[in-house]
């Protein structure tokens, strides 16, 4: 037997073994587990909007079955444009989240930007006091927000909502962005200086390299404005302020029987949700990801 013989054949010692079968079944494990959970979380989510297209003996006699041309019936979304104002609600969910994540977005990149590029007094202690504000919710000072919003003619307005969002997102805002920040080549930012740019030009210079973590502060943000209850209901519940989750409550309570309507107003409350983050999961995932390699 030649040499060539033996180096076609293999050694034993670089001879790739045989992949054993319980090293598949632990690489099957995860993907079942992973699988049993997106149908644990997203069926109920399906099932509500399958049968908000069904008529009411559809609902009961086949509710696992999607609608079809028997079936099909939009008499719940008839009701709940005709017996509530849900348009208005949808445009004052939309004014107060977008207005609260812009200026989340803005005022957390610029506070981030700050504790990344400069070095004063105070800025581990301004750190540690936005780190708290992470940690505490902003929910335990509810009877002092009233009381300021009342102070300043601010109860049941969009304003008096954005104000409370605003602040309840700024402080994982400048703690995720901080970190991102934190990577900008810093050659990048002295030639910008050099070259005779003030700060805010070098700020504006600096944003667009941390979309990642914007896009992710940002989806992390709406999310919780949009379906939130509580300062709705206690800062402005008056009808021509009201949000789409106080709506939808106000609206469930009135045709709790009416299981048309009632699929068809959760459907509509969170569909926008829902189609937002499938447009942007990458980037949320991108930025959650990256700001914690960071």
């Amino acid at each position: 037997m030649t040499v060539a013989d033996v180096e076609a054949k293999g050694s034993p010692a670089t001879a790739r073994p045989p992949k054993r079968w319980t090293a598949r079944i632990g690489g099957f494990v995860p993907h079942v587990i992973l699988l049993a959970y997106v149908v644990v979380a997203c069926g109920p989510i399906l099932m509500i909007v399958m049968n908000s297209f069904k008529s009411r003996q559809a609902i009961f006699s086949e509710p696992f079955a999607p609608p079809n041309a028997s079936s099909f019936d939009l008499s719940g979304f008839e009701t709940v444009f005709e017996r509530s104002r849900f348009e208005l609600y949808f445009f004052n969910s939309f004014i107060v989240t977008v207005c609260s994540v812009f200026l989340v977005l803005l005022l957390g990149s610029m506070a981030a930007f700050a504790l990344a590029e400069y070095r004063f007094a105070g800025m581990t202690l301004l750190a540690l006091y936005m780190a708290v504000g992470i940690m505490i919710p902003i929910r335990l000072g509810t009877v002092g927000i009233l009381e300021l919003l009342v102070s300043l003619g601010l109860v049941n307005s969009l304003a008096g909502l954005v104000l409370v969002y605003t602040a309840m997102g700024l402080p994982l805002a400048v703690f995720v962005l901080t970190s991102f920040f934190k990577q900008v080549p810093k050659e990048l930012k002295d030639a910008a200086r050099i070259d005779g740019a003030n700060e805010y030009r070098v700020y504006s210079l600096a944003v667009p390299l941390i979309r990642p973590g914007l896009a992710a502060i940002g989806i992390y943000t709406m999310l919780p404005i949009w379906n939130d209850l509580w300062f709705p209901l206690i800062l402005a519940p008056a009808e021509n302020v009201r949000t789409v989750t106080l709506g939808a409550q106000a609206f469930l309570g009135q045709f709790v029987t009416d299981w048309n309507a009632v699929l068809a107003v959760l459907t509509l409350a969170m569909l926008p949700m829902i189609a937002l983050y499938i447009v942007f999961s990458k980037q949320f995932v991108r930025g959650l990801t990256g700001g914690a390699l960071k």
